[in-house]
């Protein structure tokens, strides 16, 4: 029987973005995609941590901010998945077969990192996936499908590395791998002129960012550069490192990749020349490069994910000597495991009635992962409520604005509750705290004298409102308590300040 993989493909890429899309609206943004909508608000040649390309993606999937919930922000993802997932079998089908890249694909959707992190939560790494794939693809035409006299795939090469860039900057590194393969297998493309026009192609693409720097004072690069600046050997932070790489593959992953690439190393003769190399390159030091900084400095095992996508074609066409069954056992136990833990995780954020984190009242539920995707929206209309109450008893001036000093919880305010009450959001800080709040900040009307503001702050974050503000303010009232019940328990609980009459402007 001659099984029709590309048509099954997109079954499994619609199936799997039904599923996700059904996810998406079951659990609320975490910290970091809402930070991202903030990008989308306000859209810029780059931003304070990254650039712009993800709040593009929102803008889009969000049909320009009309239509903005948890679905609509993570669809850009859920999309940019099932692109990628394309790529990667093509990819599979020109180095290898079809049932290699076949099997590539599955792989791709179990991974933690390329099937939920960046493929369903809305993510900077979500953009830069679907260019991340199509440049190793146009890569294994132009090195192993003869196409490096067409100067379209090298324009096309140049042009999708440069937008990978535009969603995370290390996107660069697609540069480094080729460029060291070249240099040690393929020294005759050095001869070919089309490959310094893809490279300049690239640097253009890199314009955008750099104009904003120069604006900014570099701000992006000294904020990054102080991320890997220490010097002391940390052999817990690379243990950490390799943990976590080994939890964002999927375990049942992270291992099948070890068993084929120990088989590849003893079975060269079975592989296609040159292409194990070709893999090895594209993935193999980016992963290495983010193990020495964990030696040094506090790194996510997200970082390095892109190093793997090389290593799943490895698998695939591994698993292609290796089974006949188009589903082989292994890899259902993936998906398997993938889906339970997605499904304890959706069912824990919904109704568990405990926290995950600190029980002591002055910092209760920090460090629980769980209060970061719940009771953010049930505390928006508490919070609306409330403000309508004061309003009606003359407690607080309309339009009262909210104070924040921290890019969280200052996003989940942003969109959870200021959309809701129509209260602007005034970023009070450094900018290392702020970061994008200190440019919405240019865009909204300051606090002045005289002005009463709110101040909201969460067990699980928290923040001592008296002294920061006390001095700023008249009066700062004893606050209001509103708690976050779930499964008839208390998880965390908000404290509402109110902050009356501003007698100095807040130093930013």
């Amino acid at each position: 029987m001659v099984y029709n993989y590309k048509k099954n493909l997109f079954w499994l890429i619609a199936i799997v973005a039904l599923v996700k899309l059904l996810v998406a609206g079951m659990i609320e943004l975490g910290n970091d995609e809402v930070y991202y909508w903030t990008y989308a608000l306000q859209s810029d040649f780059s931003h304070f941590d990254h650039p712009p390309m993800v709040g593009l993606l929102i803008r889009l999937t969000s049909i320009n901010l009309l239509w903005a919930n948890s679905v609509s922000l993570r669809l850009g993802a859920i999309l940019c998945c099932g692109i990628s997932t394309y790529f990667i079998y093509l990819t599979g089908k020109t180095i290898f077969n079809d049932k290699a890249g076949w099997y590539a694909a599955l792989i791709y959707n179990c991974s933690v990192y390329s099937g939920f992190i960046a493929g369903l939560f809305i993510l900077p790494d979500s953009p830069q996936m679907p260019f991340w794939t199509l440049s190793l693809f146009i890569m294994s035409q132009l090195l192993f499908a003869e196409k490096d006299k067409i100067f379209g795939w090298w324009f096309s090469l140049g042009f999708s590395i440069g937008l990978a860039c535009l969603c995370k900057v290390h996107g660069l590194y697609l540069w480094v791998g080729f460029g060291l393969y070249v240099l040690i297998y393929r020294t005759k493309l050095l001869l070919n002129w089309r490959i310094y026009l893809a490279i300049l192609l690239t640097l253009i693409c890199l314009v955008p960012i750099l104009y904003w720097n120069i604006q900014n004072d570099f701000i992006t690069y000294k904020f990054h550069s102080e991320r890997v600046t220490h010097t002391v050997l940390q052999w817990d932070g690379l243990l950490q490192e390799v943990v976590g790489e080994i939890a964002y593959q999927n375990p049942i992953i992270y291992i099948l990749i070890l068993i084929s690439i120990i088989f590849i190393i003893r079975n060269k003769s079975q592989v296609p020349p040159k292409v194990f190399p070709f893999l090895l390159f594209m993935g193999l030091p980016m992963i290495l490069l983010f193990w020495g900084i964990a030696l040094f400095n506090a790194t996510l095992p997200h970082w390095s994910g892109p190093g793997f996508i090389p290593f799943y074609m490895m698998t695939g066409y591994y698993f292609s000597l290796k089974f006949q069954n188009p589903f082989p056992f292994i890899i259902k136990a993936a998906a398997v495991l993938i889906i339970f833990v997605l499904m304890v995780g959706i069912g824990l954020a919904q109704y568990s009635p405990v926290n995950f984190g600190s029980k002591n009242n002055e910092n209760y539920g920090e460090e629980c992962p769980t209060l970061d995707i719940s009771g953010w929206d049930d505390f928006g209309n508490n919070f609306r409520n409330l403000v309508e109450k004061d309003k009606i008893q003359k407690k607080m001036q309309p339009n009262a604005p909210i104070l924040v000093s921290n890019w969280f919880p200052g996003g989940h305010i942003l969109f959870y509750v200021a959309n809701k009450t129509e209260n602007r959001v005034i970023g009070v800080g450094k900018i290392k705290d702020l970061h994008k709040f200190a440019w919405l900040n240019k865009e909204i009307k300051p606090l002045s004298i005289g002005e009463d503001a709110y101040c909201i702050v969460p067990s699980n974050l928290p923040f001592d409102v008296q002294n920061n503000y006390g001095s700023y303010f008249n009066n700062i009232e004893s606050p209001e308590i509103i708690k976050q019940i779930r499964g008839g328990g208390m998880v965390r609980y908000f404290k509402i300040y109110r902050l009356k009459e501003c007698k100095k402007l807040i130093d930013k």
